[in-house]
């Protein structure tokens, strides 16, 4: 492909604010608003089909019929500041404010903002239910505050929505501040098989976690068709129930009831409705539901492959092809044909991503939602993109679609998730070097004051290494790996795989760094050498666990495997020489693994520490039998 091609397509997709126009060359043929319902193919419901769910909105409407709504409120963190972003179904006619003080009966300062949206499908004027959509998107920034402070705020009413409460959020511990903190941490959750996980989610949060981090996978929007969708052979769970089988194995007496006439299985369970029929509306009660955490504590996010577009593949009998692309409903395809204009434009492109939370990537030389990083304590905790934007990345760009002297790809050439560039590229796409985010990466590391934050925590969707095998990992390793280990990164976090995963610590091309396993609960740190692989894919969703291809199983890099239990992880990072990892079960809060990673002598020493003699005085002091290894759990 012509440098001039490269640079046309390029310039096209990326954005100074992390919103890139979405590409409408070829009209879109499906239906006004893809519906995963055949019995009842409406916006609203007509009670003959799947429920149309519901969560409480941020703020309780003061009236019974209002005309608009704050329906969710989401924390993040700036750097000495904090983000407060807050969605309704309208604009407000004013710009977003925000009041805010150290007493929360005095909110004696006055901050507004600015607001965005899209055009997305359905719109809220569609929907009859005010409380439970939001296409007005508004963005407040509270900069210059005392770190580690509470802070009290409340959100004014304009334009028919409802006052909040007073509110309240606590900033983050300065860079280098000490004091023990503990961070939730969870990948891959959705709405369905996360009951457990959202119950302990919630209560960490109430018990003073210091932010939640999410590493993609957001409320799994784009299953809306499951309810449609027959049946592969090789899925882990039918999700119609042509061979139904129950995530969890947990029969409730919902699950006995008849279903409406000429329903089928939905959604994991006989029942169905265990998730929105529409891609926006899954969003909207997602958000909703976890709003309790929301709107308390940071919720730090970061990109999934759930998040590129309205669906991902079809099924047998192409059923989504002939929905999408010929607006045929409950019929066929000859073939799957899905593209990047199958989906509604509104659905494409990370769109409601990028729209529905506010990440500090501009503020931290990073881009929009999709690559950043931060300081807390004792900690510098960096997120990147595992979707796009390197060399061969899992969701390609357009430039990646062209052949010969194109300029564009035709409508065949693209794929339902092509995504992105969100960052430019300056050179070959088939080199990471290339690329903004690697360059961006690079330079964040290498500004770590180590003295200040010695442990350094990175997080993408997808992992590098794991017992269960995929292409994919060795693009990530090529783009990512020699970085994070040339900087001397303690621990890389992921998820994409549905279950829990802990391996022994790695080096380059999964190398086992024996020297560093001090027992079955406690690795050494081991700077340039090796890092610590945890796959936290275990939150809970629609998809149920993964499970291994035939021919599969466990690898000698794997320390220890959980299958069958859904839950979070919970991050404690103790002092500047040890951090305790702990996986929470979702059916009942217990430790289903706990992991000490400490640092030693040397390491210690080159970043000006001396390591703490009691690193494991908070739940138990880890063993000195160097070299035991685990027995893992199936």
């Amino acid at each position: 492909m012509k440098a001039t091609t490269a640079a046309l397509l390029l310039a096209f997709f990326a954005a100074v604010d992390a919103r890139p126009a979405v590409d409408t060359r070829y009209p879109y043929k499906g239906p006004a608003v893809p519906i995963g319902d055949w019995v009842d193919n409406t916006i609203n419901g007509n009670g003959k089909g799947f429920p149309r769910l519901v969560e409480p909105p941020a703020v309780k409407p003061a009236t019974s019929h209002p005309t608009n709504n704050v329906n969710v409120i989401s924390l993040s963190y700036l750097p000495e500041g904090i983000h407060i972003h807050y969605q309704t179904p309208f604009g407000l006619g004013e710009a977003p404010s925000v009041k805010w003080g150290t007493n929360p009966r005095h909110l004696n300062k006055h901050t507004s903002g600015h607001s965005h949206t899209y055009d997305r499908t359905p719109s809220c004027s569609q929907i009859k239910a005010i409380t439970q959509c939001s296409q007005f998107f508004h963005e407040v920034s509270l900069d210059h505050l005392e770190s580690g402070t509470t802070y009290y705020y409340q959100i004014p009413a304009a334009n028919g929505t409802t006052q909040s409460e007073v509110l309240s959020f606590k900033t983050a511990q300065k860079a280098g501040d000490p004091k023990e903190f503990t961070v939730a941490v969870l990948n891959d959750m959705g709405y369905t098989n996360a009951q457990g996980t959202h119950k302990y989610l919630t209560q960490a949060a109430n018990e003073g976690a210091a932010f939640a981090w999410h590493g993609g996978d957001i409320s799994y929007a784009d299953d809306w068709s499951s309810g449609i969708m027959p049946c592969e052979d090789d899925w882990p769970v039918c999700y119609n129930g042509t061979s139904s089988e129950l995530p969890g194995g947990v029969i409730t007496n919902q699950y006995k009831k008849p279903l409406p006439k000429g329903e089928v299985p939905d959604q994991g369970g006989p029942q169905g409705g265990d998730m929105s029929s529409l891609y926006e509306s899954n969003w909207d009660l997602w958000q909703q539901w976890v709003g309790n955490v929301t709107k308390k504590i940071p919720y730090m996010v970061l990109p999934g492959n759930h998040e590129a577009a309205c669906a991902e593949f079809d099924g047998p009998g192409n059923v989504l092809t002939a929905y999408l692309n010929d607006d045929i409903a409950n019929g066929t395809a000859p073939k799957d044909n899905l593209t990047y204009y199958s989906c509604p434009p509104s659905q494409r492109n990370f769109t409601a991503f990028q729209h529905r939370f506010y990440m500090p990537g501009a503020e931290t030389g990073g881009v929009g939602n999709f690559w950043y990083s931060f300081d807390y304590g004792l900690a510098h905790f960096v997120s990147i993109d595992g979707e796009t934007d390197f060399a061969y990345s899992p969701e390609w760009s357009f430039a990646e679609d062209v052949s010969g002297d194109e300029t564009m790809p035709t409508e065949s050439e693209t794929f339902i998730t092509d995504s992105g560039p969100f960052g430019a590229v300056e050179g070959s796409v088939k080199d990471t070097k290339s690329y903004a985010q690697y360059k961006w990466l690079k330079k964040d590391l290498a500004s770590v004051d180590r003295k200040k934050t010695p442990w350094v925590i990175v997080m993408s969707h997808r992992p590098m290494y794991s017992s269960a095998y995929s292409s994919y990992m060795k693009d990530i390793r090529a783009a990512f790996e020699g970085l994070l280990l040339e900087y001397g990164v303690d621990a890389y976090i992921s998820g994409h795989i549905h279950w829990y995963e802990r391996l022994y610590p790695l080096g380059t091309n999964g190398t086992i760094d024996t020297a560093s396993i001090v027992n079955k609960n406690t690795y050494h740190t081991n700077a340039g050498t090796s890092m610590t692989h945890i796959i936290n894919g275990m939150a809970g969703n629609i998809e149920s666990h993964s499970e291994f291809s035939s021919g599969e199983g466990l690898t000698n890099i794997t320390a220890v495997l959980n299958t069958k239990e859904y839950g979070f992880s919970k991050m404690t990072v103790v002092n500047s020489t040890a951090l305790k990892w702990e996986y929470v079960r979702g059916n009942d809060g217990s430790a289903g693994d706990s992991l000490w990673l400490i640092k030693p002598d040397s390491e210690c020493k080159s970043h000006g520490k001396k390591p703490s003699p009691h690193h494991g005085e908070h739940g138990g002091k880890p063993s000195p039998h160097h070299g035991e290894k685990s027995h893992p759990v199936v």
